[in-house]
Order: structure tokens, then sequence, then C-alpha cells
């Protein structure tokens, strides 16, 4: 296995910020579709949504885990820790305040980690609606979504409804299906800004067990937020085992039904450990990056050879955003907007995606394959060089990005 050495921080800005107002920005859209909505690049951070998807992945060792927990009979423990890995997709949202970049159509993302034992990879495979798929082989594992938002935006708060399933598939047969919840933003003029997320999660298994988990809905009052609580059950609804903890912090099992989380949790011994965050990066900025986050836009050395030319990692607005030269990255966030302007009309004239296909009309997107069978031979015919010069007439509506 090759040794590839990440880097622990994002390079020093080049610039100094100047900084905005988002109320000035989205006053007049209350009631709309905040996703057409062009905001500066300062309301941007240097990472794309396809990138983001491979956040959720952070924890993947929790997978590899299970997959053996399986393997070894456990099929319980298994249940607990896909769970504990669905909710671990949350972790990396605390202080995240601002928006990844909208791809453009056939924008890609690979992310090959040999040292997590995972190779990963996405497509914008829809303009409008905004549709993500992406793909990602583990340790006896395969996980596969494709995703899009409905946002709402109500003044103070905007929310974020996912729509699509997440699949996982061991490889001994055993599938694990869910949806994420639902994520609001709060305090857009006045406060803090911050994130929460709520709702009920349901993990639908196709063997013995199921899992649901309640993200506890934000109060006023509540001295204890981001809490999470749920049970592992069989088809017949008996309990077996029962989760809780914090979505930013730790997950914790005990069998049987428990209704009421223990005061202090690491003191219960009834109480097991199944997953616990990652500590922050020592050198914050203000995007309050991961430290896995602060990865995931780099180029490491011989890279770029490897990378076909839709890879967000070559997109001159957020390469110009992550080295902190922010007039350049307004100028070229805009000059990509025009081309976002044209792939509505690309994909009413029949475009089709590169390396993912739709089951049906309105099925979900499946990876073709082929994809790292072409980067091995450095051959990205029929990819188009998305982020590159263009001269085409533009009269089209907008599309924030």
């Amino acid at each position: 296995m090759e040794n590839i050495v990440r880097r622990k921080k994002l390079p020093d800005p080049l610039e100094k910020e100047k900084g905005v107002s988002l109320w000035s920005m989205i006053k007049d859209n209350v009631g709309k579709d905040l996703t057409r909505v062009c905001l500066p690049v300062y309301f941007n951070e240097p990472i794309s949504s396809l990138q983001k998807c491979f956040e959720d992945l952070e924890y993947s060792d929790l997978l590899d885990q299970a997959y053996e927990d399986g393997k070894a009979g456990d099929s319980l423990l298994r249940a607990l820790k896909v769970a504990a890995f669905a909710v671990s997709g949350y972790a990396s949202s605390k202080g995240r305040h601002c928006k990844p970049f909208n791809p453009l159509l056939g924008e890609t993302y690979e992310a090959d980690f040999p040292e997590k034992g995972v190779r990963f990879f996405s497509e914008k495979v829809s303009h409008h609606p905004t549709v993500i798929a992406c793909h990602c082989e583990g340790r006896g594992w395969k996980f596969w979504a494709d995703s899009n938002l409905r946002t709402k935006f109500w003044g103070q708060s905007i929310q974020l409804d996912p729509v699509g399933d997440l699949t996982l598939e061991f490889d001994d047969g055993e599938i694990f299906q869910w949806s994420k919840v639902t994520t609001t933003i709060y305090n857009l003029i006045l406060g803090k800004l911050y994130c929460d997320h709520h709702g009920t999660m349901h993990i639908r298994g196709n063997r013995q067990y199921s899992c649901k988990i309640k993200f506890k809905e934000p109060s006023i009052l509540d001295r204890n937020p981001h809490q999470v609580h749920g049970f592992v059950e069989d088809a017949t609804g008996r309990k077996f085992a029962t989760l809780f903890g914090k979505w930013d912090e730790s997950v914790y099992y005990m069998n049987g039904e428990v209704n009421s989380r223990p005061k202090d949790l690491s003191a219960s011994s009834n109480a097991s450990l199944l997953w616990k965050s990652n500590r922050p990066p020592p050198n914050l900025t203000r995007y309050n990056l991961t430290s896995f986050a602060i990865t995931l836009n780099e180029l490491t050395p011989g890279l770029q050879e490897k990378l076909p030319p839709t890879d967000s990692r070559l997109r001159p607005d957020q390469r110009h955003l992550e080295n902190g030269e922010y007039e350049k990255a307004n100028v070229e966030k805009q000059r990509l907007e025009k081309r976002q302007r044209m792939s509505r009309k690309l994909q009413e004239s029949g475009w089709k995606p590169r390396w993912f296909q739709r089951d049906g009309e309105n099925g979900p997107y499946q990876f073709i394959g082929g994809y790292w069978e072409a980067r091995a031979q450095r051959n990205w015919d029929g990819c188009l060089d998305i982020f590159g010069e263009f001269t085409v007439d533009i009269s089209d509506t907008t599309e924030g990005s």
C-alpha cells in the first residue's frame, strides 16, 4: 500500500477577506428555493457537494467492523454499528455555516484512500433537479446513494430536506437502506448562526434487524442539545437494543429496551461505546472543516496527472477560494455560473451522465463502473473540459453555485 501523507491544514490565505451580510443577499428571496440564488464566493466553503458526500464516510471503519461482526455471527452488533455510522455522518456539520459549491453538470470527484481501504466516486448526474450520485467500495461492503435537497427559506432559517436513499450492502448479501433527516440552519439575521438535525431515521434491513433513530428537535430551553435516541428491532417490532448519544459527539448502546438516557453515559456500566467523533484540528479556519475535510480538495503529489478534467479539485473558483484568492475566486465563479445556465439546455437535449445510469424514469442512479479502469489507462475520452473556456450564446435562467 502506498503511503500517502495528507495535509493537516488549509493553505494560508493570500488576501484579506471582506465580510458580506448574508441577509442583504437573501432578503428578497423569502419563500423561494435558495439553490437558485447566486451568492458571492464569500458564502462558500472550499469544497463541493460531491466532496461533501464523501464526508459521510469519514467513519467508514464502523462498516469494516460491522462486516466482521456479521461474519462472526453477531448480526445485532452489525446493525448497531450501521446505525452508529448513519449518525456519524452528521458530526462534521457542527460549526459549518458556509455552503459547498454546487457542482457543474458532469462534474466528478474521486477519493482513493488506501489507508482507509475505500475507493469513492461521485458525479453530478442531473442539473434540474440537482442530483448527485455516489458509489464507494470498502472492506467487505459497498455503499451508494443519490441525493438532492429541497430547500425552504423561512427568513430567519433555512430548512433542507434530503431526497433519496443511502444503500449499504455487505459482501454476504445483507443490505441496509435509509434516508437522511431534516437539517435546519438557524439565526440567519440575528444571533449566532448554527445548524441542527431533526426527524426520525428509519434504517431498513433485509434480514433480521432494522433500526429507528430519533434526532431530537432543538428547543430554546434545551440544555442538552443534539441528542439521538433509537432502537434496533426485528420485523415484529420487538426491541433488542437501545442507542443513545449526540450526533456531534458519541453513540452508545445498551441491550434491550431503555426509554430514558442514562445521566452519565461514561459512568453507566451497562452502556457500551459504539462511536466517538474525532477531535477538531488545532488550526481552525472560519470554515470549521474537520481534519478529514481538510484533505478532500488536496492535490497530493502525482494525483493531478491521473484525474479526469471533470474532477472538483480542478475547479478554479474553488481552488482560488481555498488559496484565499477571493477576487480571482469571484471572477471564476461568475464565469462558471454562466456555464451552469447552459446545463439545463444541455440536459434537455439528451445529455447523459458518464459513469452512472438511472433505473427507469424515476429510479435511483446506479454506478455502471469503468471509472477506475479508465483512470488506470489515463483514458478520459468523452470527459468534457467543463471548467475550460467556452463560447456559447447564453440567455437562460440562472442557477447558483
